[in-house]
């Protein structure tokens, strides 16, 4: 039987392919159907699924906070992902899924869960613009691109995480930010990330410090993107610290993920001066140290504007 360590190891293995895991699990009926869908979380981020336990309910709290739960010592709140994108369990919340995700640790009831699947980033597409309720970041074709292919939702959870526990500060405030960072003229950041709500935020915090950039929403539109300025900057005679001053990039992407374009750019000789930032809700050390790995020179977990604008400062000093 493998350890968990292998289990762990060889999840990791996965990303130097583009693939990853998805686990599939049900909420229940879905809105003006009676079709029970299937939805996905990256494995990576689920900790541990459990039999509901107790949960006890917090007084004044949002609409679909169900309460806290104490595990093992920690008091966890409970959301009822059903209730949040509008599906209806018929038979009951069974389940909790424990997830670490942007530096917290929160619990998902859940209809019951499906199996694990094993996809390469390919099979993943991006459903922004396919989607009107805010809450799908992309569909994963389960079988590949065939037809009639099982369909998977891929849930925006830091969406969902923000329209049921808002935070109460905000996300961004210029005045502690520090000062602006002040690029070559004519250079940008690449940013690329498929959670609307996360490109918002670091939109916001790159404004903040007067940082000139480019938003892309998937690791292969970031690719396509450095490698057109990579050839603009060759017909001019320039460098490609002259077009790209860094590049700024989420970890789970529809078609290409971070892993893959940090190692794209880190091994193109005519790239591979570029500094590039892993900024990714996926915690945990297993995750940090991969990220080292595939060459990126630094890793920011979601979001603390602060954070990430230190971090950009560091990069682009030690690039000179």
């Amino acid at each position: 039987m493998a350890t968990v360590q292998q289990e762990i190891d060889e999840r990791t293995n996965l990303t130097s392919s583009n693939k990853f895991e998805l686990l599939l699990f049900r909420l229940g009926e879905a809105p003006h159907s009676a079709n029970r869908e299937l939805f996905g979380i990256n494995v990576f981020k689920v900790r541990e699924i459990m039999v509901m336990p107790t949960i006890t309910a917090v007084a004044g709290s949002s609409k679909h906070l169900l309460g806290m739960t104490n595990i093992r010592g920690q008091v966890i709140p409970v959301i009822d992902l059903a209730g949040a994108v509008g599906c209806l369990p018929k038979n009951g919340l069974n389940i909790l899924m424990v997830t670490e995700y942007a530096r917290s640790t929160q619990a998902f009831a859940v209809e019951e869960v499906d199996q694990i699947v094993r996809l390469d980033w390919g099979q993943v597409l991006s459903a922004e613009s396919n989607t009107a309720g805010g809450m799908i970041t992309s569909i994963a074709r389960l079988d590949g691109d065939i037809d009639n292919t099982r369909l998977a939702q891929v849930l925006d959870v830091e969406q969902i995480l923000r329209n049921v526990m808002p935070p109460k500060e905000p996300d961004v405030d210029p005045a502690s930010v520090g000062p602006k960072i002040t690029l070559r003229p004519g250079s940008v950041v690449i940013a690329a990330d498929d959670s609307p709500l996360a490109r918002t935020l670091v939109e916001q915090g790159l404004t903040a410090v007067g940082v000139p950039y480019i938003m892309c929403k998937t690791g292969k539109e970031a690719w396509e993107k450095v490698q057109a300025l990579s050839e603009a900057a060759q017909a001019e005679g320039k460098s490609i610290q002259d077009k790209i001053a860094l590049v700024l990039t989420d970890l789970e992407m529809p078609e290409m993920d971070g892993f893959t374009l940090t190692r794209n750019i880190k091994k193109d000789s005519r790239l591979k001066s570029i500094p590039v930032i892993i900024h990714s809700s996926l915690s945990g050390s297993a995750n940090e140290v991969h990220v080292k790995s595939v060459g990126a020179d630094a890793y920011v977990g979601k979001f603390v504007a602060e954070e990430l604008a230190a971090t950009i400062r560091k990069i682009l000093a030690q690039a000179g």
